[in-house]
């Protein structure tokens, strides 16, 4: 029987950054049972104007709480860079592009693009900036750039986004298992490691031995 995890995430929304860690130790407790985990982008944002002072605001104290529950860094003198456009669909199809050309490399990008964003202070709905992320996690600019183009790219992402809407999930990070076409909860919203990994180890035992 099938048996996978199922990640839905966004690039550039903050308690994914703060999880980060946590999936990362999942992925690693399934993965070591031979069990895969799948990347779905779920799509936080599409804003057509620049953010004004009183979003950077009300985002940055967004940017606290994760900072204050998680201990994941964040630039808060260089982060939300002047003109952003909080739109997240450019992040999200980058990972999409990637997954289409090599899967392992869209785990690899989601990491870069998200310490780019939150650490870095670089402004992530820019191509150049995503094309220059994606080489650096190791995928040859010229493919990844025809890629990231591409209708069937951009017919994908909006494919994972209807999936996660259709399912009801209207936050992130959220993590699903996957057995013979069933899916459990395993977590909607930022918790812990030790609070999940107890939980998953249960579900795996269950179903890895059924």
């Amino acid at each position: 029987m099938s048996t996978r995890l199922i990640y839905v995430m966004d690039p550039m929304c903050s308690w994914c950054w703060g999880f980060a860690p946590v999936v990362e130790a999942l992925m690693a407790q399934a993965g070591s049972l031979g069990v895969r985990t799948d990347l779905v982008v779920g799509g936080l944002r599409h804003e057509l104007t620049a953010m004004d002072q009183a979003g950077r605001d009300r985002t940055a104290s967004y940017w606290h709480a994760v900072h204050e529950a998680t201990g994941q860094p964040f630039n808060f003198a260089a982060g939300l860079p002047e003109g952003l456009v909080y739109d997240t669909e450019p992040a999200c199809r980058a990972l999409v592009a990637a997954r289409r050309l090599d899967p392992p490399s869209a785990w690899r990008l989601a990491g870069l693009i998200q310490r780019a964003f939150y650490v870095e202070g670089r402004n992530v709905t820019l191509p150049p900036e995503l094309l220059e992320l994606a080489e650096a996690a190791g995928i040859p600019r010229i493919e990844f750039s025809e890629q990231f183009s591409s209708q069937p790219a951009r017919d994908e992402t909006a494919a994972d986004f209807e999936w996660a809407r259709n399912l009801g999930i209207a936050g992130f990070p959220t993590l699903l298992a996957e057995y013979a076409g069933q899916l459990a909860l395993v977590t909607n919203g930022y918790q812990p490691l030790d609070a999940l990994a107890p939980l998953l180890a249960r579900w795996l035992e269950h179903n890895l031995d059924a």
